[in-house]
């Protein structure tokens, strides 16, 4: 039982990408023309944080870089450090899976071996997706490192799946991602605009039938086939998502300065921080062109026991066995050295967002970039006063610069809550907060 190959490949055909963007009109780039989007990124690392080297001893914007966060001297104008921000909904799993399924949720995550997959609701980016997907080509990307993991992992009795995704459609279905940067460079740009309607029609119906085969297998499958099925089924949805789009008028009152030339990255490559640069290269890129203003991104899947030794000297073993670091110094200074290099993989991006400019500004003081993990202390599967870090201005409504410690017990949430107001989606209720975390 499977479907027509011929099928699928034409499936693939069409599921190549999106067009290139138009370039400026006169009449948008006169005086008075709107102001460029907030965009919002979500970057995930694994395995917590050596906090003692996370969080400054001091609060505002007169504190000292501990050593997990000097990478970011040069930027440390546009970074807020926020301490003191608990996920109480991760209390009730053992291990990294009720920890990291739900970093962009919040809620309890549902013990389970992959048969009823629940992390409470959608995760923050695609219920802002949700909103305002519709105004760009692609309404979310979601980008990692590492392939989707299934299985059981005995030791706790989670599925492996929980620790593949943060980004959640619904409460059980997760988003499917690119690990692949010349895979994903196709899906922004691959293919080019279709204006012959009577094409539009052809690709709609062969959508449709590649649809009706799929849904007809997929209830043949176990649960964690269908999961990882469901990752087809989603980048056909998307290409139906975009038809649509270019069948309307452009419904984006900013758009921005012209498409550009840029060569598709040429595969996988086998150096991890190539790998991930690739990646963040892409956000940039579907950042700048309005392409899609929200992202998520898997520096690597939960428990990963990647081994750094050919990235930081010194540091010879897996990420994973670090973290459990036992309050023994030769496990600790790997550990923290670890969390340094993820710390200057946001600095990169932060240098290539803020080259781009927009009008006056950047295009890092447009946006938005969380970066975090699902654990403080690995040691510990610590999910309260985790290492968070929110970068850029959000279009000049965050007040940068400083060290931002909440309250104790401060749900996570609120930062949400807060995010969710500056993309122009704001909500009553988010997880568990109660209230937004106030920014500027």
């Amino acid at each position: 039982m499977k479907l027509s190959r011929r099928t699928f490949l034409k499936g693939t055909g069409v599921s190549l990408g999106l067009p290139l963007l138009e370039a400026m009109s006169p009449a948008r780039a006169a005086s008075g023309a709107p102001r460029p989007p907030v965009r919002m990124a979500c970057l995930y690392f694994p395995n917590g944080a050596w906090m003692k080297d996370w969080i400054p001893e001091t609060e505002g914007g007169d504190y000292e870089l501990p050593f997990a966060l000097e990478p970011l001297a040069s930027h440390r104008d546009q970074v807020l450090v926020l301490s003191r921000l608990d996920k109480a909904g991760s209390h009730n799993g053992d291990g990294h899976y009720a920890k990291t399924a739900n970093f962009l949720t919040g809620l309890p995550v549902h013990k389970t071996t992959g048969k009823d997959l629940s992390v409470g609701s959608a995760s923050v980016d695609q219920l802002c997706a949700e909103k305002i997907g519709h105004r760009t080509p692609l309404p979310s990307l979601e980008l990692g490192i590492d392939p989707v993991v299934s299985g059981i992992d005995s030791n706790v009795g989670f599925t492996r799946l929980y620790g593949s995704h943060i980004s959640w459609r619904n409460a059980s279905t997760p988003v499917a991602r690119e690990i692949h940067p010349h895979a994903a460079y196709e899906r922004l740009f691959g293919l080019k605009r279709i204006a012959d309607p009577r094409r539009r029609e052809d690709d709609r119906a062969l959508l449709d039938l590649v649809l009706e085969d799929a849904r007809s297998l997929r209830g043949t499958l176990g649960r964690d086939d269908q999961t990882k099925f469901d990752e087809y089924l989603d980048s056909i949805r998307a290409i139906e998502k975009r038809i649509e789009f270019y069948s309307k008028p452009d419904p984006r009152e900013w758009t921005p300065p012209g498409p550009g030339d840029w060569a598709p990255p040429q595969g996988a490559p086998g150096d991890h921080q190539a790998h991930v640069r690739l990646m963040l290269d892409l956000v940039v890129l579907a950042f700048q062109t309005d392409t899609t203003r929200i992202s998520s991104f898997m520096f690597a899947n939960d428990v990963s026991n990647k081994n750094f030794s050919a990235l930081i000297p010194g540091v010879k073993g897996g990420h994973h066995e670090f973290s459990h670091h036992e309050n023994k110094k030769e496990k600790s200074e790997p550990y923290s050295k670890i969390v340094r290099w993820h710390v200057e993989q946001l600095a990169y991006l932060m240098t290539k967002m803020e080259a781009v400019a927009e009008g006056k500004e950047t295009l890092l003081d447009h946006s938005m970039i969380f970066f975090g993990s699902s654990l403080s202390d690995g040691n510990k599967h610590d999910p309260d006063n985790l290492p968070i870090l929110l970068a850029g201005r959000g279009g000049g409504t965050i007040d940068s610069g400083r060290h931002l410690a909440s309250a104790p017990k401060t749900p996570l949430c609120n930062l949400y809550r807060a995010l969710l107001e500056r993309m122009g989606t704001p909500v009553d209720q988010f997880g568990d907060s109660t209230g937004p975390l106030a920014l500027g």
